[in-house]
């Protein structure tokens, strides 16, 4: 798809939608010729090929104008969680090196306790105290296509188990170029295609799947500004959509909509719902399968890269699968030092990164020469490759919490909780939950003489809450006189999960 780009299809149909939102619409020559004002705003600000640009923004317009500017203006782009806290946003803003930042009017309070100190602020949908007027910016500029483009890059941040947020750095490449290379989605160039973005475009699933690959194929996207499951199905069938993503959480809530909802809309212009980010219950799968027909296509992978697919098809003979990879060679399952293992063995899986696609953590050099085992690279997942090359995932990464498809490092919720005088020792682990698959708890150890209530409960959850954002937060926390620990100390969270695997507790 070289030269597919948003200027090519801005020139073939300048008139047809790109963006649909609860914030405005954009057809593809507005969105292109806004990018165009964006870069040279950018650019009249001091800001070089080269330079970082963070984005603090909710699904509007101008988010996926800032991502475009980016990539033709030879910046690097870190778009940013808005629901994490001031001091979160700040990490990252200070950590990418932010020359400059975008911020959305609706989470200026996160925008402003940041502290933002870059050469350029900008303000979207409203003003925030010391920032530019997005729109005022653009203003001052032409939105003809720029004579001098340069490919940009995209940083996106992702924590590990030592709790503070890491960039996954690339020198080159942006998110979805396996997919717009080899067109994944089965998108018709320029068609009558259309897609509904559902999650964050913050997030690395819906950045590629959701925005990237539609729009490089001139496929109009529909932007969700928070998820609805009956919204979901009215906009289906008022758009006509044929693509979505969606996270197992999702297809859970979907299904249980009263069958009188589920059937009153027409879905039959789907050709595909894409899903990952999480494990989705096998059931749950082929409930969905059964209503939906066989659209529904599974991936393994992170934002570190891609690994696997699987369509509905091969999915329903080979039940739980997470598909064979995408290339040949592309995973491998071995033991911690990354020798292989035989087939149908279990171990940690790896996927490879070779060329463009090999990453490292930004400015953590000792983190990506522990992630790397020769060419191949692991997160912690635990599976094995049966005879006929097809992964399943047996456990996943020990420590990490996948909520409602987003993870949630349990090492930076112990690092909070460990700060109050209440805690001597705890273990913050994901439980069972049927609707979010897994919900975050805490087992605290107390301090000798603290006795554990109710009231300490409610106390250790809200110390949390005004730490971190709240979806990292334990919704409960139980109490125990003692946390297992080997000999030389170390904390057997392992131990602690199996008490809470046996039943899910959502209803």
């Amino acid at each position: 798809m070289e030269g597919m780009g948003l200027a090519w299809w801005a020139g073939e149909q300048p008139g047809r939608s790109a963006l649909v939102s609860p914030s405005g619409d954009r057809s593809f020559a507005e969105l292109n010729e806004r990018a165009n004002q964006l870069v040279r705003a950018l650019r009249a600000r001091g800001l070089e090929s080269g330079d970082a640009v963070a984005l603090l923004c909710t699904n509007r317009p101008e988010f996926v104008e800032t991502v475009h500017a980016c990539l033709r203006g030879g910046l690097r782009l870190t778009p940013i969680n808005w629901h994490l806290t001031g001091p979160e946003v700040a990490y990252i803003v200070a950590d990418c090196e932010a020359r400059a930042v975008v911020a959305d009017a609706s989470v200026a309070v996160t925008a402003v306790q940041a502290g933002v100190d870059a050469r350029t602020a900008l303000a979207v949908g409203g003003s925030i105290e010391g920032f530019e007027p997005y729109d005022g910016a653009l203003a001052e500029h032409s939105g003809a296509d720029i004579d001098d483009p340069v490919l940009g890059t995209q940083m996106l941040y992702t924590s590990g188990t030592t709790g503070r947020p890491k960039g996954v750095h690339r020198a080159s490449g942006v998110a979805g170029a396996a997919l717009t290379q080899f067109n994944l989605a089965g998108y018709m160039e320029g068609g009558d295609d259309r897609h509904l973005c559902t999650g964050p475009l913050y997030h690395a699933a819906p950045l590629a799947f959701s925005l990237a690959s539609p729009l490089a194929f001139g496929v109009g996207v529909v932007l969700m500004q928070h998820w609805d499951p009956e919204e979901t199905l009215v906009l289906i069938e008022h758009h006509r959509i044929t693509h979505t993503h969606m996270v197992p959480t999702m297809f859970h809530r979907l299904l249980s909509l009263r069958d009188e909802v589920r059937t009153a809309y027409d879905l039959s212009s789907l050709r595909m719902v894409i899903h990952g980010a999480a494990p989705c219950p096998v059931e749950v799968k082929r409930r969905l399968i059964e209503w939906l027909g066989p659209e529904v296509i599974e991936y393994y992978a992170a934002t570190e890269g891609v690994g696997t697919f699987v369509d509905s098809a091969t999915w329903l003979a080979h039940p739980g699968t997470v598909g064979r990879p995408l290339l040949e060679g592309s995973i491998m399952i071995g033991d911690t030092e990354g020798v292989p293992v035989a087939a149908g063995d279990v171990g940690l899986v790896y996927l490879r990164a070779l060329g463009a696609a090999r990453f490292d953590y930004f400015k953590d050099k000792e983190k990506t020469d522990t992630t790397y085992r020769g060419d191949y690279f692991t997160l912690g997942d635990v599976g094995y490759v049966d005879g006929e090359g097809f992964l399943f995932l047996t456990d996943r990464s020990a420590d990490v919490i996948i909520s409602g498809g987003v993870n949630i490092y349990s090492a930076e919720v112990d690092a909070v909780l460990l700060e109050h005088p209440s805690v001597a020792d705890v273990a913050v682990i994901g439980v069972p939950d049927a609707d979010w698959g897994e919900e975050v708890k805490a087992v605290v150890e107390p301090r000798a003489g603290v006795e554990a209530s109710p009231d300490l409960e409610a106390e250790l959850v809200a110390f949390c809450r005004e730490r971190l954002a709240h979806f990292k937060c334990p919704r409960t926390v139980d109490f125990v006189g003692e946390l297992p620990r080997t000999d030389a100390g170390k904390l057997l969270k392992r131990l602690v999960r199996e008490r809470y695997r046996a039943e899910p507790t959502g209803s």
